[in-house]
């Protein structure tokens, strides 16, 4: 694809894709602080689990230069490190990422950096693996195709550096010849599936349908879809899965349909520390998101940014390692 890295670590500062205006637009966000990266996440210019990933290990490493430059004690360092973590409540993948680049302090700061920069090569191995796997899974179960697949959110090279999870599954797919075409959920309320996942299938010349998020499990009991495929932000020990708000519906219809449900991540989404989706903190973000600019002036929204999926509506999750069998498969 024709645009700049989606994340990357350039001369001491991280280097961010915009991803809050594309695809109208392509511009670089300069990050050299931690309020500054703490905003481009909060804001979802960064985002995307595995992206999130690496923008906290990078912000270890970022926050360890700003403590140089300004002074900080390892009170303050510590605090700043904490707000990178807690940018983005639901996503596992940002708060682990962090915490694992942390424990390199005592190391010092070319240490942080080498073990950040880690991070970011490994994630762009996963997502290729993960692709592989989730293909072959779909190919196995619903038969050669070519397949109808329907996805919600964004899921490929903007979320995951370079290839993708779940929109990955659908590249290789693609390129296998054993896809038909892609159903896109809009992605309520900041569209990341008409912005992001159709300009990414656009620039993948992969064939694709946009629909309202109302809509999605409706064509899916029509039968227009022969699998789901979606990524995820956290997968609990007992294999409940939260996801942007959306999934649990095409969950429900594709387990009332009788075609697979397919969650791909890599193996640092799934939360063994989490027992179940009751366990997982959903994110509720700002009713402006929702309410603007349609909405009467005063009116309040319920602006949950992820829902769970629970386990038994799960067909089979993917990692790079291996494929686990959801409920729903076993039944």
């Amino acid at each position: 694809m024709d645009t700049p890295d989606v994340l990357a670590w350039r001369d001491g500062h991280i280097e961010a894709l915009d991803q809050t205006v594309l695809p109208h637009q392509v511009r670089l966000l300069h990050i050299s602080t931690v309020e500054a990266l703490v905003e481009a996440i909060t804001g979802l210019a960064v985002r995307g689990a595995p992206v999130l990933g690496v923008a906290g290990a990078l912000g270890v490493a970022l926050a360890v230069r700003q403590a140089r430059r300004e002074g900080w004690d390892g009170p303050r360092l510590d605090a700043e490190i904490n707000r990178i973590a807690d940018a983005r409540p639901t996503a596992v993948n940002l708060r682990r990422e962090v915490s694992a680049v942390a424990a390199h302090l005592p190391e010092g700061e070319a240490a942080v950096e080498a073990a950040a920069l880690a991070v970011a090569e490994l994630t762009v191995t996963a997502s290729h693996q993960i692709s592989r796997r989730g293909a072959a899974y779909l190919l196995d179960a619903c038969g050669p195709g070519p397949l109808r697949v329907h996805t919600h959110c964004n899921t490929g090279s903007l979320a995951c550096l370079g290839w993708g999870t779940a929109l990955g599954v659908i590249r290789v797919l693609h390129e296998s010849g054993g896809l038909s075409q892609v159903i896109v959920d809009e992605t309520r309320p900041l569209l990341q599936g008409a912005r992001l996942t159709c300009w990414e299938l656009d620039q993948l010349d992969i064939e694709h349908r946009l629909v309202c998020d109302g809509a999605g499990p409706f064509l899916i009991s029509q039968g227009l879809a022969d699998a789901v495929v979606v990524g995820a932000d956290r997968v609990a020990a007992n294999g409940d899965v939260a996801n942007k708000v959306g999934t649990y519906g095409l969950a429900l219809a594709a387990h009332r349909a009788g075609i697979p449900f397919l969650v791909a991540v890599p193996e640092s989404t799934i939360d063994e520390a989490t027992p179940d989706g009751a366990a997982i903190p959903i994110e509720l973000r700002a009713d402006d998101e929702v309410t603007v600019p349609a909405a009467p002036a005063g009116t309040k929204a319920l602006n949950y940014a992820f829902d769970v999926t629970p386990a038994d509506l799960v067909s089979a999750v993917v990692t790079e390692e291996r494929l686990i069998p959801g409920t729903a498969a076993r039944r």
